[in-house]
């Protein structure tokens, strides 16, 4: 029996390999979790639906919903939602990792398509997924995990709309821990810093904004999807786990300290 044997966790873009999202899933998988995934890919869903149950034993509903700058996204989410509720009759955990956005483009010159694709697929994708989860996580008296970013809080250079966006989720994730504190629902902001596929392509490709990046890391290391960045997410989604109502904890880097 795992922490989370016979409940739910629903996870935003968590079926890619190599990445923080699946790091998620499989962290949750191991406590006995029944997952709902979502994500663009079907290949890379399927991919993580047969790899978990095979080796975990738990059930796994994948969700093709892409959140984009159109009318119908809205409805996709609640479609998800409806589907994770027929299917599993609850939801424990909503886990908002999946994030697109153009990386390397200087404040000056993103476009409104750039800027588009990031606030949708993470800020609105977020709002969207808590609206739609709330009665069922006030009933579950559940658990927000939401994923914000240093860039947002460091301001990096070439990620105007990605760190706009994170940003934009801290604050959206302090007025759910204001307003759902009486539900008992958690509502919480990690910001990782995990070696995943992307990280190695940029390793490879900007091998000195690599070392430099890695050199202001205390631990010298970068976190596991897993083990650092999974593990901290069961944690958090753990009932007996609970802050002060209206509080959120941000996660840098493997340090904890409120925003």
């Amino acid at each position: 029996m795992g922490l989370f044997t016979g409940k739910t966790v629903v996870l935003t873009g968590g079926g890619k390999a190599k990445a923080i999202g699946y790091g998620i899933a499989t962290a949750y998988a191991k406590e006995g979790a029944n997952l709902v995934l979502t994500g663009r890919n079907v290949k890379k869903l399927d991919e993580a639906k047969a790899e978990l149950e095979r080796l975990y034993g738990v059930k796994v509903l994948t969700c093709q919903a892409d959140v984009s700058p159109d009318p119908a996204c809205e409805a996709r989410v609640a479609e998800v939602v409806k589907e994770t509720i027929d299917t599993f009759g609850r939801i424990d955990v909503l886990i908002n990792c999946a994030q697109a956005s153009a990386s390397g483009v200087p404040l000056a010159e993103h476009s409104k398509e750039q800027f588009d694709l990031a606030v949708y697929s993470g800020l609105y994708a977020a709002f969207f997924y808590m609206r739609a989860c709330y009665p069922y996580l006030k009933e579950s008296q559940g658990s927000v995990i939401n994923f914000a970013s240093g860039a947002g809080l460091f301001g990096n250079a070439g990620q105007a709309s990605y760190a706009a966006a994170k940003e934009a989720i801290r604050g959206l994730s302090r007025v759910a821990a204001t307003e759902w504190g009486k539900d008992n629902i958690n509502v919480n902001v990690v910001c990782p810093l995990a070696l995943t596929a992307q990280l190695e392509q940029f390793k490879e490709a900007y091998p000195e904004a690599y070392e430099k990046n890695l050199k202001a890391v205390p631990m010298g290391r970068f976190g596991d999807p897993e083990q650092d960045i999974g593990r901290v997410c069961v944690l958090l989604g753990t009932p007996d786990f609970k802050y002060m109502s209206g509080e959120t904890l941000t996660l840098e880097g493997g340090m904890g300290q409120r925003p």
